[in-house]
């Protein structure tokens, strides 16, 4: 079963409209709507805000300033994790960013809601703010450590004498711009107060992060927050924690003593749940005439808020990738007057290799060197930096396949010489890796009397089929068809997880469930042997099958429901857990990771620039695969994603007010069906049995890592134009596209 390409459990409700989402619960009945009214200033005070006008209007029931909002926990520095702390909002007067929350509107309707919102005055005492990151780098400064708990900076031999020995090198930069997850569900809640306690409906990728952090801005017991979130509609990173919506319908619900439900607009998206910081990165790569790297160097600078410091791992994605005796790798953070940075899909590593995989193109193109020949003879034997062994690493056998499959033979080896008509063709190829991870998560797998199995844990779904493989992985252990396994997620009374992100949740969620149904099988053999009535009474156990729901010993078998209701009437249930990979040997003692390439066709016309994705092509290295069809489609998704970055996606700040001046699907660019014509992804036969007993790892944001680059090594490819702030848009090829043959 594992392994199968399940469709979806729960794809009936999602296509018959029967799957709740947050926005969407009326358990609690008619809800009071409230409407969050963001600062238009990006900097300075609230010197007098009047709500007389808007608490008189039709419906409304409060309007929360920081005049009268409930006292709130502050953030703990101390709770390791940042989704786990204290998120309070309208705490005083000062704005840090365009858009912060000045107030919240309650009324009877949203539509009463949001009228009486736009009968607010605010006025503000305004001060320059710093919002140019290319301008404001005068107070750079130096992180104690970076995303996910990584080192700053890192060194090994000696860079500078490596890099100046070298034959052939390169020394570019790069930029990036700000990049926001867009969910097609909106960030939404319902709160509903229930005497001391809150149920809270919310779209949130990690359950016991939601209760803790409620919990913790309320100044109340974890225990009497209950979330609730079976269903998720996308998040990217961008669900992560819990914020504005959240934090002030709970507080309007326990002053009012009713349901109060929250969405953001799609416009409030883009300035009150965090982005990919932009950054300028520099790469520098000294390499021998054979191709053979010496020295390479990834220096980063990124944006940060200055009260909110996240400083995504950008240079990370190096450390692991090539061999060469020098490295260097830095991390530096430019403080601006802007939302806070935050973990988008692929954090560091989608940024990272969008610039190292460009320049990786550019040395092969000054070695006159195929680009794949180049990074197999960079493969390294033992991960350079910690000089500890791989896990498990095909990165050349996914560049050797994808380029059969592509037909990489056929790629012009000398930049704008293949044309089709008015199309400059080229061909583009980039190196995908990707960290794997690991955190604390349990699962709790039921067996009724009927036969019937039930899996619970609060781990999440957000639309990458986390029912459909914990139903595969359950079915397998307990040897049920699939239709008798039940899986019930997104509840905080159930067993705690990590949730979904970082890769991790599939892994973490489905070795726990593994090994609850290990224990589930003893607990049903020790019963069926001690059981002088059961046909196994005194049979060695080593020889137990489990199948067709029955346990089989020798030629004698007994139904599971039998054996349950015979000894355990009321059912029978196990645990089974896995621990955060700090207290794992495996991640010490090994490097552990996944891989993948990326092959990519554009066509740039030549009299317009327009550049369009002919086909693209990912080869990919994840261990074993718990669902084939579910892990191609995240793949895939991440892969268009990639495309995008490369060619679309860019959101621009406004240097007189900090405001994102596209902050809607309208002129903030993502790939459309017409953008991507023909994709496709390929997975390797695979099993690491240093990442987990089930030999797993994640996919859910591999297939973007690296994808941008193939795409931007292929509009050089088509075109001889090397595009090196992103994204490659028309303005930047016009000017130097080669002449058309008369």
């Amino acid at each position: 079963m594992i392994g199968q390409p399940l469709n979806r459990v729960d794809g009936p409700l999602k296509v018959s409209g029967r799957a709740t989402y947050a926005y969407e619960y009326w358990e609690a009945g008619r809800p009071l709507y409230g409407v969050i009214v963001g600062a238009t200033i990006g900097k300075g005070r609230i010197t007098r805000i009047d709500t007389e006008k808007a608490e008189r209007a039709q419906g409304v029931h409060m309007v929360m300033t920081h005049h009268n909002a409930p006292v709130q926990g502050v953030r703990d520095e101390s709770v390791q994790f940042e989704y786990w702390r204290a998120q309070p909002v309208l705490t005083g007067p000062d704005i840090h960013y365009y858009g912060e929350p000045v107030a919240l509107v309650v009324a009877a309707t949203f539509e009463q809601a949001r009228a009486a919102a736009d009968l607010l005055e605010v006025e503000y005492a305004v001060v320059r703010g710093r919002f140019d990151f290319a301008a404001d780098d005068d107070e750079t400064y130096i992180p104690k450590v970076v995303n996910a708990g990584l080192p700053t900076d890192t060194e090994v031999g000696d860079f500078d004498a490596g890099f100046s020995a070298a034959a052939v090198r390169v020394d570019q930069r790069y930029t990036t711009p700000y990049e926001f997850s867009m969910p097609l569900e909106p960030h939404a809640c319902l709160v509903e107060p229930r005497g001391e306690d809150l149920n809270v409906y919310v779209s949130s990728q990690i359950v016991d992060a939601a209760q803790a952090s409620v919990a913790a801005t309320l100044r109340i017991a974890p225990e009497r927050v209950h979330i609730v979130t079976p269903f998720v509609g996308g998040g990217f990173g961008s669900k992560l924690g819990i914020h504005a919506e959240t934090i002030l319908a709970a507080l309007a619900a326990r002053v009012l003593g009713q349901p109060v439900k929250v969405a953001l607009t799609r416009q409030q998206i883009f300035q009150l749940v965090g982005m990919r910081p932009t950054s300028s990165q520099r790469v520098r790569l000294g390499a021998g005439r054979d191709g053979r790297l010496a020295a390479i160097a990834h220096d980063v600078t990124m944006h940060t808020n200055p009260d909110l410091e996240f400083a995504e791992q950008t240079a990370a994605t190096t450390r692991s990738l090539y061999a060469a005796p020098h490295r260097l790798t830095s991390h530096r953070l430019t403080p601006l007057d802007l939302p806070r940075g935050s973990d988008v899909r692929a954090p560091g590593e989608a940024p990272g290799l969008l610039a190292v995989e460009s320049a990786v193109d550019e040395l092969a193109h000054a070695l006159g060197m195929d680009p794949i020949e180049l990074r197999i003879r960079n493969e390294p034997t033992v991960d350079p930096e910690r000089d500890v062994p791989y896990s498990d690493r095909h990165l050349v056998d996914c560049l050797r396949d994808g380029a059969r499959r592509f037909g990489w033979e056929r790629r012009p080896t000398t930049p704008a010489s293949l044309r089709e008509g008015r199309w400059l063709v080229g061909y583009g190829v980039a190196a995908a890796i990707r960290g794997h991870f690991q955190g604390p998560t349990a699962v709790r797998v039921r067996l009724e009397t009927d036969g019937t199995a039930v899996v619970q844990t609060d781990m999440t779904d957000i639309g990458t089929g986390t029912y459909t493989i914990l139903t595969q992985v359950a079915a397998d252990g307990l040897g049920l068809p699939a239709n008798r396994v039940r899986v019930e997620l997104g509840r905080s009374g159930f067993p705690s997880s990590w949730g979904s992100g970082g890769s991790w949740g599939a892994a973490n969620s489905t070795v726990a469930a593994h090994r609850a149904c290990a224990a589930l099988r003893e607990k049903l053999l020790v019963a069926a042997r001690g059981d002088t009535r059961s046909p196994l009474h005194g049979r060695d156990p080593a020889d137990a099958r489990f199948t067709d729901g029955s346990v089989r010993i020798g030629g004698a078998s007994q139904a599971l429901s039998e054996i349950v209701a015979r000894n355990h009437p009321e059912g029978m249930e196990a645990e089974g857990e896995i621990r955060f990979m700090g207290d794992d040997p495996n991640y010490a003692d090994f490097s552990i990771h996944t891989y993948g390439a990326h092959f990519a066709e554009v066509g740039v016309d030549a009299d317009t620039a327009e550049i369009r994705l002919r086909r693209m092509l990912g080869v990919f290295s994840v261990g074993r695969v718990l669902n084939a069809k579910t892990a191609r489609s995240q793949l895939i998704g991440g892969m268009i994603w990639g495309a995008g970055a490369a060619l679309e996606e860019e959101a621009v700040v406004d240097s007189r007010s900090g405001a994102f001046v596209n902050r809607d699907l309208a002129q903030y660019l993502v790939p459309v069906h017409a953008d991507i014509p023909d994709v496709d992804a390929v997975i390797l036969d695979g099993y690491d049995d240093k990442a987990n007993p089930l030999g797993a790892k994640g996919v859910g944001e591999l297939g973007i890592c690296g994808a941008g680059a193939a795409v931007a090594n292929a509009v050089f490819n088509a075109t001889g134009l090397r595009v090196r702030d992103f994204p490659i848009t028309i303005e930047k090829v016009l000017s130097g596209l080669p002449p058309m043959d008369v």
